[in-house]
């Protein structure tokens, strides 16, 4: 797609929060020390209120930071507003007829509050053509600068004015003096805070995060004389009582009962999502994830179990069903735009899907003892959540509470307690899209009678202001948006990291590969032959019977590819291999075999992606055939 044609949101989706427009010195307007060690590039518009208000802010700031600071001035004016982009190119007529741009600048900026900007009145005041006259070579020039910067704007991810880049990094905090002055200074909090949101942002991160548990796991268990220490101390018994009553459970089933809960609600999140507000709202959409998504459960289950007899080791062809996301995702950013949008897509819901149908198998295949009662009150439980959902009751203290008893109920009934956070994050409501012209003149209501009657500047906002500022804050995001935007990051770089760390490690002999052959081939085959062929397949038939759509964007041979980072199970792999095998011997081997086929798969999939397709032109026809 040309860049012309892309709308700013789809610029700012796909190119993050870096300026990748360098300041040129002969081009852009600066202000400050040329050598100064801190570079702040505002994107403004002369027809915008906030621009208004942040031009007293940059004032004050560069009066504090002196000869620390270079100050860099790009228009971005409001789209579809013909005023503000003749604005901006007024003021640059007056910089290519060789006049002081920063005294039209300040002219335009300096205005009355209403964002309101006498354009004529200016132009005459400096003596300058109406940007309307097409015959003026400088003119001509002044607009390339206005579109240079509207386009720059728009590639670093800048949608309205005022948006603010420190050294080149968007600043995405609130804008009064302190807050802008803290984050030029680089305090030690403002970095953290900076590094952590570059490291999360980073597609692969998760992955790394992963990989790096997994590593310390492997070497730490393989240390003599520590590696017998590090696998024990999993097994060291935690818990509470009260009364007569005691709950104590190995520190290895904390993690893998209770934080992994934490993953299965942001999967459950995700799949609401995805099927209420998301891409597979339609069912053509959503018809070829969902049938590729099944193909990739069934053929690895029936590999797996062709090629372990009957016996008590086939019981762990669940080992073989799951995706593991956070490794997917990171070699798929790895590959850049080598995949098509749409193809991470496909992958994305695949594995989301498959982690789903992986704890429902958790929940009826490898249960424990069932206890009625227990099972009773968690129906009780799980009614009053479906009540809740129904009543749109949108607190979320009820829901966080009634899903702790739950994940108890669910737990001593014999059902594993990870299903709690499948069927919380189900009934978590959500809410029809906010009206944000009525939530934006409510919140603009309260901050003029506020500032009206002076309580901004004399002792803040009063009571009833942030009351009502948080009640409109509240409902610019579902209840289920909400909780799954405050757990993922969560989920993402702590819960697995921690389950990598508790669950990798296995003390590698040459008598496993041995003793339990057949037990890792199984594993091995089931996922790095039978999900790209599960997958393919499905998804083929898919289409070919019509029940779905193959977008044109990517073809069979990259769905193939796909099909072959599915593979890479690991972190479900891994927790279902410790319900299926209670024998160390063979869950070490199962482990090893996880390992193995992750690594495989992951490599293949990334040298069947490696090769680029070139768009070309297709009819329906030939989008459907592939």
């Amino acid at each position: 797609m040309p860049e012309k044609n892309k709308s700013p949101k789809q610029i700012h989706l796909n190119n993050g929060t870096r300026l990748k427009q360098p300041v040129n010195a002969k081009q852009d307007h600066v202000l400050g020390n040329p050598e100064a060690p801190i570079t702040l590039v505002e994107y403004g518009s002369y027809f915008s209120n906030p621009s208004h208000v942040a031009h007293e802010v940059i004032i004050n700031i560069r009066d504090r930071f002196g000869d620390q600071l270079r100050y860099v001035y790009r228009h971005l004016p409001l789209p579809g507003h013909e005023g503000a982009k003749k604005a901006a190119i007024l003021a640059e007529y007056a910089a290519a007829t060789n006049q002081n741009f920063w005294a039209v600048h300040e002219k335009l900026i300096d205005c009355s509050s209403d964002g309101d900007v006498d354009i004529e009145k200016v132009a005459k005041d400096f003596n300058l053509f109406m940007p309307d006259d097409v015959n003026d070579p400088a003119l001509a020039t002044a607009r390339r600068y206005v579109e240079d910067d509207i386009q720059g704007g728009r590639k670093s991810g800048a949608l309205l004015a005022p948006t603010f880049y420190i050294n080149n990094r968007m600043y995405e905090g609130p804008w009064d003096e302190n807050s802008l002055s803290e984050a030029l200074q680089g305090s030690t909090g403002y970095r953290v805070k900076t590094a952590a949101l570059d490291f999360v942002r980073w597609g692969p991160s998760a992955g790394i995060a992963l990989l790096v548990m997994v590593i310390v796991a492997l070497v730490w268990a393989n240390w003599e004389p520590y590696g017998t220490q590090f696998l024990d101390f999993w097994q060291k018994p935690f818990g509470f009582r009260a009364g007569a009553f005691s709950f104590d459970l190995p520190l290895i089933r904390w993690i893998n009962d209770g934080l992994l809960s934490i993953f299965f609600l942001v999967v459950g999140l995700e799949v609401k999502r995805e099927f209420t507000v998301g891409r597979l709202t339609k069912p053509r959409a959503a018809g070829l994830p969902l049938i590729g998504s099944i193909g990739g459960v069934v053929i690895p289950a029936l590999i797996y179990l062709l090629i372990v007899p009957f016996g008590h080791l086939s019981i762990g062809w669940g080992t073989t069903i799951s995706t593991d996301t956070a490794f997917a995702i990171a070699i798929i950013a790895f590959l850049g735009n080598r995949v098509p949008i749409e193809l991470r897509v496909f992958l994305t819901v695949c594995a989301i899907i498959d982690d789903l149908v992986s704890i429902l198998v958790v929940a009826v295949f490898y249960t424990d003892e069932i206890s009625v009662p227990f099972l009773v009150a968690a129906g009780v439980v799980t009614v009053i959540l479906m009540l809740l959902n129904r009543w749109r009751f949108y607190r979320l203290i009820p829901y966080v509470v009634l899903g702790l008893l739950l994940w108890f109920f669910l737990h001593e009934g014999g059902i594993h307690a990870t299903l709690a956070g499948v069927i919380l994050a189900l009934c978590i409501p959500t809410r029809p899209p906010a009206n944000f012209k009525s939530l934006n003149a409510q919140a603009q209501r309260v901050f003029k009678a506020e500032t009206y009657f002076g309580a901004t500047q004399d002792r803040g906002l009063s009571k009833h202001s942030i009351e009502m500022l948080n009640t409109i804050h509240d409902r610019l995001e579902s209840p289920a948006s909400r909780v799954l935007h405050g757990i993922e990051p969560w989920s993402s770089y702590f819960v697995l990291p921690i389950f990598a760390l508790a669950n990798s490690g296995v003390i590698i002999t040459s008598d496993v590969f041995t003793t339990d052959l057949q037990l890792m081939m199984a594993i091995f085959f089931g996922l790095v032959v039978g999900k790209p062929a599960g997958i393919f397949l499905f998804s083929w038939l898919a289409v070919r019977l019509n029940i779905a759509d193959k977008p044109a964007s990517y073809n069979w041979r990259q769905l193939f590819g796909a099909g072959a980072l599915a593979g890479i199970g690991f972190t479900m792999s891994l927790f279902i291999a410790s319900e299926a095998f209670p024998v160390p011997t063979d869950f070490a081997a199962a482990k090893i075999a996880i390992f193995i086929a992750s690594i495989v798969a992951g490599v293949s999939g990334t040298l069947i992606l490696w090769k680029k397709v070139v768009p070309v032109a297709q009819n329906s026809a030939e989008a459907q055939s592939g």
